[in-house]
């Protein structure tokens, strides 16, 4: 079950949402960066892996400044609060549902941007509650059925090794707390601060096991979100230096867009856009968002 929301009274008796430090769900928690006007259009973002909510430090500040309100939640698997054991409670149909007990807590539909995983659980919720949803971002992952199929018809699968690699026991997780997973972090563009910053967060071996999860869980999720079809307006983000998703997935999406669906890419960006590229970003999220509100009037 989702949060509600506390609300409070103004000096003209009008009453207005209070800021949301977590999110709940069942028994799990999720703590939330709450900011920008408390009555700013909300946007909800979706951190990947192996990162958390403060991927979206940047974004979040120069969305705040144009007016928008952020919710930026640490994922399933991020904190010990939210970090079940088992893997198939990381299929993709949780973290659906995950993301639309957010919204429900927010009390209002809002515009959801993913990165990464995030854009997974972006997806797959606008899959299975599109009206509580006014747009999608997805920041260079594309829909699920898209990326499946570049899995077998291009060199995705091949740059996509290491999901092979965490469905094995206990080694990935042994893995991802030495210099070595460091130094692959470097590798995909990731400055040695921010790498170092996420193996500091993968010693914690609940940590560690619930981000792997998230690809141990894909083997569990429904075969509906590869054919699930979106209708609220899409923004796909992509940028051409990223090393783990390749472009085909990326130019399949349109085919599971029945709205308003609009590709950009950033040149010259490594995978990790919120943090690589935050003021381009933003700027096109914020066109995306203007644009949904000028349709919808």
């Amino acid at each position: 079950m989702a949060t509600e929301v506390s609300v409070h009274e103004s000096g003209g008796g009008a009453s207005e949402p209070e800021r949301i430090s977590a999110f709940h769900r069942g028994d799990l928690a999720f703590p939330v960066r709450d900011s920008g006007p408390i009555t700013g259009e909300p946007v909800l973002l979706l951190h990947g892996w192996p990162q958390d909510s403060r991927s979206w430090h940047t974004v979040a500040e120069l969305l705040n400044q144009a007016g928008y309100r952020t919710f930026a939640p640490d994922l399933r698997g991020a904190r010990p609060t939210a970090a079940p054991r088992w893997r198939w409670r990381y299929r993709l149909d949780e973290l659906a549902a995950d993301v639309l007990a957010m919204i429900d807590s927010i009390g209002r539909p809002v515009h959801v941007v993913g990165h990464d995983w995030g854009a997974a659980a972006a997806w797959a919720a606008a899959i299975s509650g599109s009206d509580r949803i006014l747009s999608l971002s997805a920041l260079s992952v594309p829909h699920p059925g898209a990326f499946a199929r570049a899995m077998v018809t291009s060199r995705q699968s091949v740059a996509s090794w290491y999901m092979y690699f965490f469905q094995l026991p206990l080694l990935p997780e042994l893995t991802v707390r030495t210099a070595l997973f460091r130094w692959m972090l470097e590798q995909t563009g990731q400055s040695a601060e921010m790498a170092q910053r996420e193996a500091d967060r993968l010693r914690d071996r609940a940590i560690a096991r619930g981000g792997l999860h998230w690809y141990r869980g894909m083997p569990f999720s429904s075969p509906r979100y590869l054919r699930g079809r979106v209708t609220v307006p899409v923004l796909q983000m992509w940028s051409d230096s990223d090393t783990a998703v390749h472009s085909t997935g990326v130019k399949l999406t349109r085919r599971f867009a029945d709205g308003p669906y609009r590709l950009e890419v950033l040149p010259g960006v490594s995978h990790w856009i919120p943090e690589e590229a935050p003021a381009p970003a933003s700027r096109l999220l914020i066109d995306h968002f203007t644009a949904v509100g000028q349709d919808t009037r």
